[in-house]
């Protein structure tokens, strides 16, 4: 993935995976509609890291400790994850599942830590919400407004009995999603689902220990 990717790609990410956190309680994301989630948790985000040194440096383990209190309440990293899977998610054991989702999760979070401390002067623009009135699956867009030109970043988002929430991005045109869905098909198809788990956690650790 090209460098010019990473800071609104991990963006993106710190909302629907959980990387953006916040030292002082702040006042409870409005899940009510699909924009207004977005654009509190996006607040927060770009606020949080602009006051904070240590997660601008990429500061993993505070931000992992911190991550299921903060923002997976507003997220729903099992759907990212079962599209990402496709049919695979059908045959895949709730053991299996559940290793899948935690282990993606730490490879996003891993993989675009870094990426924080590109983080500076940038501001998010929105544009008006196109919706029905009843959808339950919209897509919030939005550009990133910094130095060169603005980046697209769109959300998707789906309706829930607990309001909306985030389950997947795209950043110039690249959803999360079927950006995944081949490579774990890949894995899958030739080393089975444990063998996805396997590629995974190796990568993790690969990038836990600096690799």
């Amino acid at each position: 993935m090209k460098k010019a990717f990473l800071l609104p790609l991990f963006v993106a990410l710190a909302t629907c995976c959980g990387l953006a956190l916040a030292q002082t309680p702040a006042a409870a994301p409005d899940t009510s509609t699909p924009d207004g989630l977005v654009k509190s948790i996006t607040a927060d985000v770009m606020n949080t890291i602009k006051a904070d040194p240590s997660i601008q440096k990429g500061d993993i383990n505070k931000i992992s400790a911190l991550v299921n209190q903060k923002i997976l309440p507003y997220t729903d990293f099992q759907r990212t994850t079962r599209l990402a899977m496709g049919r695979s998610w059908l045959t895949a054991t709730p053991d299996q599942r559940s290793q899948v989702v935690e282990q993606f999760k730490l490879l996003l979070t891993r993989t675009y830590a870094g990426a924080l401390a590109q983080v500076r002067d940038q501001r998010v623009d929105y544009k008006p919400l196109r919706a029905a009135p009843d959808a339950t699956d919209v897509v919030v867009q939005s550009q990133i407004i910094g130095q060169g030109q603005p980046v697209q970043l769109d959300y998707r988002l789906t309706k829930t009995a607990d309001g909306w929430r985030v389950y997947d991005i795209n950043v110039l045109g690249a959803w999360l999603v079927p950006a995944y869905q081949q490579q774990f098909a890949e894995q899958i198809n030739q080393h089975g689902i444990d063998g996805l788990i396997q590629f995974l956690t190796q990568r993790n650790q690969q990038l836990a220990s600096g690799k």
